[in-house]
């Protein structure tokens, strides 16, 4: 069994693949200040209540945003999972992967994964939309080229800023609105973030397959996809595990 991690600025993600399916998985929230002793704790009581030996798990491949855990999680899988192999996603094996890294140390390593997934799945001329903490849009051309990302504040983020920054404005759930025109306040962010980005994502895909002239299969992923993809014209495909999909998929490579 592959045990998958990627390490997000807000949620880690894992899940654990037998036969290139993921048979179990689980999110829990990224804290930068946790050690490795107490990641271990929560890794060993989720492992055990989904009744995964750890033992069975031959292998590990883990992507992380976030270079401070690097080490506490190095430090705990070496010591929770003894006999596993351990492969960090990195630019030293991009030359490996089956897409091409034009810019290998300008692009985070989740985006990377979700490509490789993507590209397996779906072949060229894809873009995958991951609605996570940013809102990325990373498009594969021809010859499975990585040709570019442009990058946004996620959902939650622009709702936390607009929060902080506002001393009457609070933090919402993140639904669409009965109305675009907001009657009270949380219907009016609601509107404003909801309908926005819809109208964002719709318009980066216009001007990527017009750069491009090029009709692109579009791909979403990421915690808010299900929330935002019935409202785009644009977005075809979900695929809520796509970057655990995407590291399986780069383990075999390596």
């Amino acid at each position: 069994m592959l045990l998958a991690i990627d390490i997000g600025n807000t949620n880690i993600v894992f899940g654990i693949y037998e036969d290139e399916q993921c048979i179990s998985d689980w999110r829990i929230q990224t804290d930068q200040l946790k050690t490795a002793d107490e990641y271990e704790v929560i890794f060993r009581s989720l492992l055990s209540a989904g009744k995964i030996c750890r033992t069975e798990i031959s292998g590990i491949i883990l992507s992380s945003v976030v270079p401070t855990l690097l080490h506490p999680f190095r430090e705990m899988l070496s010591g929770l999972f003894e006999k596993a192999s351990i492969n960090f996603v990195t630019p030293d094996i991009y030359d490996k992967l089956p897409v091409k890294v034009l810019n290998p140390f300008e692009i985070g390593t989740d985006l990377v994964a979700n490509a490789t997934a993507a590209y397996q799945k779906y072949g060229n001329n894809t873009m995958v939309i991951d609605f996570g903490t940013a809102l990325t849009f990373t498009t594969i051309g021809n010859n499975s080229e990585i040709l570019g990302v442009a990058i946004a504040p996620g959902l939650r983020t622009a709702v936390g800023a607009l929060a902080g920054k506002t001393a009457q404005l609070p933090q919402i759930h993140l639904a669409p609105p009965p109305s675009v025109l907001g009657e009270n306040t949380i219907h009016a962010i609601q509107s404003g973030i909801i309908f926005g980005y819809t109208g964002l994502v719709d318009s980066i895909v216009d001007r990527t397959e017009t750069e491009m002239n090029k009709t692109l299969t579009i791909v979403a992923t990421g915690g808010l996809s299900a929330v935002m993809v019935p409202l785009s014209k644009k977005v075809e495909i979900v695929e809520p595990m796509l970057t655990l999909d995407g590291l399986m998929q780069i383990n075999s490579f390596l």
